[in-house]
C-alpha cells in the first residue's frame, strides 16, 4: 500500500548546507529527486517521517513484492551470497582492525557481517531498528550481541561506554536516516582513540548511476532519501569530525544470483528485461558483481 500524502512531508533546504536553492534531476509519482545547487547532496522531497518512515522496514521490506521500489526479493533466501560478500570485504576491514577487536555495526540486519566478523575473533555487537530482522540476527548472534532498536536506547540499555569500540560499521544505512549528523555524533562518542568509523553508501555521481538516470536502481524514494557522492559524504564527515583515510569502490560489489540480475533488468525496461529472463532458469547460480557505483568509506576522528 502506498503511503498517503499527510505521511510526507516537504523538504526545503539541503541537510548537508542548509541551502534552499536547489535543481530538479526528475520526478517520480509524488516524488522529486533534487540536486542541492551549493554543496551537491542529492536529495529527496517529498519523504515519509515518523511512524510511516519506521513502517518501511517491517516484514515485507525483507521479502517484498516489488523490490525495484522498496526492499528486497527474499533477504534471507539469499543469505549465503551475504556472507560471502563479507568475507571478500574483511580483506579492507581487516586492515583497519588490530587483532580481537571490539566491533559494532549499526543497522546490522540479520548480522551476515557480525558473523563474518565473529569468525576472523573480534568481539562482535548489533543494532538493528527493524524487528522481523533483528529477530534472525539475535537468534543467529544471541540476545546479548544484538539489540532491537535505536543506537542511543543500545548505548542506554547496554551501558556501552564512550570511548569503548575499535570500529563502527555502517553498511547500507546512511542514506536511509533523515538526521545523519545525529548519528554521527552517537558513533564519533563510541569510538576510541585511533578507531574507525567504515560506511557504505550508493554514489550518484558514478558512471553506472548517471548512465542509468532516473532507472538507476538506487533510486527508492521511501527508504533512500540522500543519495552522496565522494564529495558530499566526504564534507558530512567532516563536519561531523570525521577525517576520510580510504575512499573506493573495490570491495563495495556483491555476489549476487542470476535471479537478482534479472529482477534489476526489469527495471531498465521491457526489452532488457526480456533479454534478462533467461537469467531466471539459472537463479541458483551467482556471480560477483561490481558496477562501482556504490563506496566504502573508511574515516577516523579528527584530533
Amino acid at each position: 500500500m502506498s503511503p498517503a500524502a499527510s505521511e510526507r512531508v516537504d523538504v526545503t533546504t539541503c541537510q548537508l548546507c542548509g541551502s534552499a536553492r536547489r535543481e530538479e534531476l526528475f520526478r517520480d509519482g509524488p516524488y522529486t529527486v533534487c540536486t542541492c545547487s551549493d554543496c551537491g547532496l542529492v536529495y529527496v522531497t517529498p519523504r515519509l517521517f515518523g511512524q510511516a518512515l519506521l513502517d518501511v522496514y517491517g516484514a515485507s521490506y525483507w521479502k517484498s513484492d516489488n523490490p525495484k521500489q522498496r526492499g528486497y526479493a527474499d533477504y534471507a533466501k539469499e543469505s549465503a551470497l551475504y556472507l560471502k560478500t563479507y568475507r571478500r570485504r574483511m580483506r579492507l576491514v581487516s586492515r583497519w582492525l588490530p587483532a580481537h577487536a571490539r566491533l559494532l555495526d549499526v543497522g546490522c540486519a540479520a548480522g551476515y557481517f557480525l558473523r563474518v566478523a565473529q569468525e576472523h575473533g573480534h568481539d562482535v555487537h548489533g543494532v538493528e531498528l527493524s524487528e522481523p530482522i533483528a529477530e534472525e540476527a539475535i537468534a543467529a548472534l544471541g540476545a546479548d550481541r544484538v539489540f532491537h532498536g535505536f543506537l542511543d536506547d543500545a548505548v542506554a540499555a547496554r551501558g556501552w561506554q564512550p570511548q569503548s569500540f575499535d570500529m563502527v560499521t555502517i553498511w547500507d544505512v546512511i542514506e536511509h536516516v533523515p538526521e545523519p549528523q545525529q548519528l554521527l555524533a552517537s558513533i564519533r562518542r563510541l569510538l576510541k582513540p585511533g578507531g574507525k568509523l567504515l560506511l557504505e553508501t550508493q554514489n550518484v555521481r558514478s558512471r553506472f548511476a548517471r548512465l542509468l538516470g532516473p532507472r538507476w536502481h538506487h533510486f527508492k524514494h521511501d527508504e533512500h532519501i540522500y543519495h552522496f557522492s565522494p564529495a558530499t559524504i566526504t564534507r558530512l564527515l567532516d563536519d561531523c569530525g570525521f577525517r576520510v583515510r580510504h575512499l573506493g569502490a573495490g570491495f563495495a560489489g556483491k555476489y549476487v544470483s542470476f535471479g537478482f540480475l534479472a529482477e534489476r533488468a526489469g527495471r531498465l525496461g521491457r526489452i532488457p528485461a526480456l533479454l534478462a529472463s533467461p537469467l531466471g532458469l539459472l537463479r541458483g547460480c551467482n556471480v560477483y558483481f561490481n558496477p562501482h557505483d556504490e563506496l566504502i568509506v573508511v574515516a577516523e576522528l579528527k584530533d
